[in-house]
């Protein structure tokens, strides 16, 4: 489907733990790259960090410029008229990469799905379909997309993950309102969102949000790693 991803391991031990990152629209797998050593985990957690890269694709709202993205965006609303063929393909990809993790030593439960933006729905468009227990799902500046069809799809495996969203409360290209209505979404269905907002930040990553991060991974990670 795209190019192989960037791999980086946090930790002076074979990989125990993975967390795969999705970046946001017209980005690639680099962009989150250097966030690993800004979140100072534990060598004990010895985290693999997994960033693929989007396809290429034309995106609607930006005249059909190809460009990296999980999914085609069709209007400037972004939650109305999904691309729902584009965000199954990147969901099916995101299972390949969690089997591949699996197949390679990492216990399902070990592993994080995280993204930022489009990175983001996708990582919620997964992991709560995914028929795998999970140990968390992060979705930064995001949205929950197919909404009306998580009811029929949701699995018993992720009915309890962890989820960790954060939003800047002005960002004009995710809403606020359309986060506040996923966030919503999601309690409606059972889940228990763990929810973070920042002042004044818009479609971006802040330091106070870095260490709200570090300390979420610590905690649906450490569980299983610190123990044994």
């Amino acid at each position: 489907m795209t190019d192989a991803p960037i791999i980086v391991h946090a930790g002076n031990m074979p990989a125990r733990s993975c967390v795969i990152w999705l970046h946001g629209l017209g980005a690639d797998g680099h962009d989150f790259e250097p966030i690993v050593p800004e979140l100072k985990l534990p060598n004990a957690l010895s985290v693999r960090f997994i960033f693929p890269h989007a396809p290429m694709i034309p995106v609607t709202i930006n005249n059909g410029y190809v460009m990296r993205a999980w999914y085609d965006i069709k209007a400037m609303d972004i939650g109305s008229e999904q691309d729902e063929a584009g965000i199954r393909e990147s969901q099916s990809y995101v299972q390949d990469l969690v089997n591949q993790q699996i197949a390679q030593g990492i216990d399902s439960k070990r592993i994080v799905l995280a993204g930022f933006s489009q990175g983001g729905a996708i990582a919620l468009q997964t992991g709560l379909r995914l028929d795998k227990a999970l140990a968390g799902v992060m979705a930064l500046s995001s949205y929950l997309p197919l909404a009306d069809s998580l009811a029929l799809e949701k699995t018993e495996q992720n009915a309890e993950v962890p989820i960790f969203m954060a939003h800047g409360d002005s960002d004009p290209v995710v809403s606020p309102e359309l986060a506040y209505l996923s966030r919503a979404r999601l309690e409606q269905q059972g889940y228990h969102p763990q929810w973070q907002e920042y002042p004044g930040m818009q479609h971006s990553v802040c330091a106070e949000e870095i260490g709200h991060i570090s300390a979420w991974l610590q905690q649906v990670l450490g569980r299983g790693n610190l123990d044994e």
